[in-house]
């Protein structure tokens, strides 16, 4: 997994030919406190390809932040710069009256991961709105959100109104439950915890970035990706590697282990796979890869592979798979609604 981690995201330049000028644009926006928090621990991760972007209502908060991230302070009017206090309504506010601050951070991007963790002020008001504006530019949203620990009592209702919300105009969301984490590592200290979470993100965000950015002998294109992602929620973003003569198997099989939420790919309605390995590499092992990872799925699902041969790799395959329409684990609380949630696969525990 750490090589497939390091060529992901820029720690292997050697292996990793140059992003090109015509690519996609691509932004990646943290909301809030929290969301400013996860893109800057995505940009020590490493992750490229994407212009980072925190939006916040608190403009003491941007001193804490790496000085490649473009900052927004939105509702300077409403909130003087100190913050939401709690209140998704303020963060919404806030964000409605500085749409044109963020419309411009987003402008010409085909691509916009928004991120931020639910139950606050800044981060819950501020994304829907985010997320409506970069729909109406006409790009692909993917939110990526924290769901609140069971104890925050008030912040699971803000945060499932703000997910209710949000899935209106996102074309997928995504959501890590906090209280999964704490099942998973109880005994981590708690910046390792939430770094842990936050390398899980930058797995999905630069696994996609890279697939869809790099050249492969098998090309998936961004025109691909609208086809797939645009037409529900993504239910699973994961990341799997095998090494030795089991290859195939172990890499297949770690991107069906779900390691944080129970997810089924049964009657799943799309996926994007792209399998990158050394030059040994079959057309056979692919093929192979593909259909471990396909089996459950609808028989008129939509399916766009790839395949990429990396120096370097030598006796080793890894997989990107975005697939659709899963079932899972659902967040049942205050609203009384199922919320279809996603995964992040093969998340390397520590401790």
């Amino acid at each position: 997994m750490d090589d497939l981690v390091n060529d992901v995201f820029g720690q292997k330049s050697s292996n990793q030919e140059p992003y090109s000028s015509a690519q996609i644009k691509i932004v990646t926006a943290g909301f809030g406190g929290a969301g400013g928090n996860m893109i800057d621990r995505l940009l020590k991760f490493g992750v490229k390809g994407t212009d980072f972007v925190a939006v916040n209502t608190d403009a003491q908060h941007f001193k804490l932040l790496d000085d490649r991230i473009k900052k927004v302070l939105i509702g300077r009017s409403l909130t003087n710069g100190l913050g939401a206090g709690g209140d998704p309504n303020v963060g919404r506010k806030a964000a409605e009256l500085d749409r044109n601050l963020i419309e411009s951070a987003f402008s010409g991007a085909q691509l916009v991961f928004l991120c931020a963790g639910m139950g606050g002020g800044s981060g819950t008001g501020a994304i829907q709105v985010a997320a409506q504006i970069a729909k109406e530019q006409g790009a692909i949203v993917v939110a990526m959100v924290t769901y609140p620990f069971d104890l925050e009592r008030i912040r699971k209702v803000k945060a499932e109104e703000g997910i209710q919300a949000l899935r209106k105009h996102a074309d997928s969301v995504i959501i890590l439950d906090n209280n999964t984490l704490v099942k998973l590592v109880p005994n981590l200290p708690m910046k390792e915890a939430f770094a842990l979470a936050d390398s899980v993100l930058a797995k999905a965000i630069g696994g996609l970035v890279w697939t869809i950015t790099q050249p492969s002998l098998i090309n998936i294109d961004f025109a691909d990706v609208r086809a797939i992602m645009g037409n529900g929620d993504v239910g699973f973003i994961a990341v799997g590697s095998g090494k030795g003569t089991n290859k195939v198997d172990s890499a297949a099989e770690s991107v069906l282990k779900n390691r944080l939420l129970d997810v089924n790919f049964e009657g799943a309605s799309g996926a994007i796979i792209h399998i990158s390995g050394g030059a040994t590499m079959t057309i056979g092992d692919a093929i192979h890869a593909g259909e471990i990872i396909t089996e459950q799925m609808d028989p008129k699902s939509n399916i766009k592979w790839g395949a990429r041969l990396v120096p370097g790799y030598e006796d080793q395959l890894e997989i990107v798979a975005i697939v659709t329409g899963v079932k899972g684990s659902s967040i049942v609380g205050h609203l009384g609604e199922q919320k279809q949630q996603a995964s992040y696969g093969d998340l390397e525990m520590v401790g």
